[in-house]
């Protein structure tokens, strides 16, 4: 049973990285500002269904030419049950997995709210408490100019 703890210790880690964060790597690796250490919390993975591939990939590319978003990672081929007026539902969907950061979330929401074809669309996001740093502050860097500019007084 010891020699199977450090397997199980791998596997927890590597499921809390997967819940926690999001996978992918940036095109470069770029080193934290500083040596600034990552703020918990400051980026978030969030979630969006579409119902089909061509509809993901217009509001990920939008989302990341706007700088809502570093990352889109686009999962197909998922299934949804749910119940939509009184009625259970099944359909096949593209999940979005999108990085950003937190602050950026009610602006990423709102503009996939006013382009998305669902009536009500899903969109939901987790903060990251843990990550590859180098990759955390890239996600910050890319989307940086964005949140200033939110954050700034008229």
């Amino acid at each position: 049973m010891p020699a199977l703890l450090p397997v199980v210790s791998r596997l927890l880690l590597l499921s809390r990285a997967l819940l926690s964060m999001a996978s992918g790597s940036p095109p470069s690796q770029p080193s934290p500002a500083s040596g600034s250490a990552y703020v918990p919390g400051s980026v978030s993975a969030a979630f969006v269904t579409c119902p089909n591939e061509k509809v993901a990939k217009e509001i990920a590319r939008a989302v990341v030419e706007k700088r809502l978003a570093a990352c889109v990672n686009l999962i197909p081929q998922i299934t949804s049950i749910y119940e939509w007026k009184g009625k259970i539902e099944e359909d096949s969907e593209v999940l979005m997995m999108i990085k950003t950061q937190s602050s950026l979330v009610p602006a990423l929401t709102d503009f996939v709210r006013s382009v998305h074809p669902y009536e009500v669309a899903e969109v939901i996001a987790l903060p990251v408490e843990q990550g590859n740093s180098p990759y955390l502050h890239w996600v910050r860097q890319v989307t940086e100019s964005v949140s200033d500019s939110s954050t700034a007084l008229p």
